[in-house]
């Protein structure tokens, strides 16, 4: 059974998640410590390291800003430059980007930056989006991993120490180049972040006639690289309050477009907009957990005031953990095509990795569904 912070719309069944003695969760505690925070200090803290990496000489970039078609990227890149630097953008492209992923995309190069993405081999990608979901459920594994793994390779490649994320996920640090000691990031620290669920890249060897050099793109630099050119890292969510809203003020006012209204399973017409792959993604954290992007949306802006836990809830049950028929305006058949799956095998897949302990089923221990092939959390209602 689902157990919810008292104070969000969050279950206890989220990873890392925790609800203390007052039934409060640590993701609530953390934003209530924002408060706390000397967020001027914080900024003179940024322009101190950002000053340390500065490139003087002109020679080569100051940081690479991993990029999407995202308002973050755009908020990430704003900023840069309102510090006078010069970033290099990396791009890892995303499995199934979308026209307005691509729209952001130009947008942010137009913004005064040099730009590289890189594209890999799309049929080993299609390869290995098929074994991600069949294996551990999740369709944009490859693509979690490339998120890691291309920036710091080009960091590598072009000696260019400092790599500047956006937001901290834990909410704890800023991140090895905010350490006073040894800041050099290494693999360890790269995987704590790159959502692996257990699958080792090494683990897609032979399968599906996947080889090694197949898989240069999702494979970290060694620890010997990584401290010849001294590359380190520091999230922009530790020195500035983190707000996708406000990001996408910023951002708007910078010349990216959002949706024309709120993405399937969403809240919000700003978010995850350059991926067609993202409503299974997030459909699957549904049926694992039990919360979907609505949940999370809903309980960002709880925290914050612009909404009350009530209107929450209303609002994740009205659009949370929808079956994925279409995202964005593409069908799902469309976005499976690619990895050879139908949507009858997708939805069996489905129902693999869905948590029968947290949804309805019949007295023959089968999942019920209403005619759109939706599910029923068990204790939906008891929040």
């Amino acid at each position: 059974m689902l157990t919810y912070c008292k104070r969000c719309v969050m279950p206890d069944t989220k990873p890392d998640l925790h609800l203390d003695e007052e039934g409060i969760c640590n993701a609530c505690r953390s934003y209530e410590g924002r408060k706390e925070i000397d967020w001027d200090q914080r900024a003179v803290d940024l322009e101190q390291v950002l000053e340390k990496y500065r490139n003087r000489s002109g020679t080569n970039w100051d940081c690479i800003v991993p990029v999407s078609g995202g308002k973050d990227s755009t908020y990430q890149v704003v900023r840069m430059l309102q510090f006078g630097l010069n970033p290099l953008c990396v791009t890892s492209t995303t499995c199934d980007l979308t026209t307005i992923g691509r729209k952001n995309i130009e947008n942010l190069k137009h913004l005064g930056v040099d730009y590289i993405e890189f594209s890999p081999n799309p049929l080993v990608r299609a390869k290995l989006n098929r074994i991600g979901l069949l294996q551990v459920g999740d369709i944009s594994w490859a693509e979690h991993v490339g998120i890691f793994t291309i920036p710091v390779r080009a960091a590598v490649q072009f000696n260019v120490p400092l790599i500047v994320w956006g937001e901290n996920s834990q909410n704890e640090y800023g991140g090895p180049a905010a350490a006073a000691g040894n800041n050099v990031l290494n693999r360890r620290w790269l995987e704590e972040f790159g959502g692996l669920l257990g699958l080792r890249v090494t683990d897609m060897v032979g399968q599906e006639g996947i080889e090694a050099k197949h898989l240069i793109s999702y494979t970290y630099p060694t620890d010997e690289e990584l401290a010849r050119v001294g590359v380190t890292g520091l999230f922009l969510g530790h020195y500035i309050p983190w707000d996708g809203l406000s990001n996408t003020l910023i951002s708007v006012a910078n010349g990216f477009t959002s949706y024309e209204k709120a993405a399937e399973g969403s809240l919000v017409n700003y978010e995850n907009l350059d991926n067609y792959q993202t409503g299974i993604h997030d459909y699957f954290k549904y049926l694992k957990f039990g919360f979907g992007r609505t949940t999370d949306h809903a309980c960002l802006h709880i925290r914050r005031g612009r909404m009350t836990r009530q209107d929450g809830l209303d609002a994740v049950k009205r659009l949370d953990g929808r079956f994925p028929w279409e995202y964005l305006g593409k069908s799902l058949a469309d976005v499976l095509e690619p990895l050879e799956i139908s949507v009858d095998e997708f939805i069996r897949i489905c129902d693999n990795f869905t948590n029968k302990k947290i949804f309805k089923r019949d007295v023959a221990g089968n999942l019920l569904k209403d005619r759109h092939g939706n599910l029923t959390k068990l204790n939906a209602d008891n929040v």
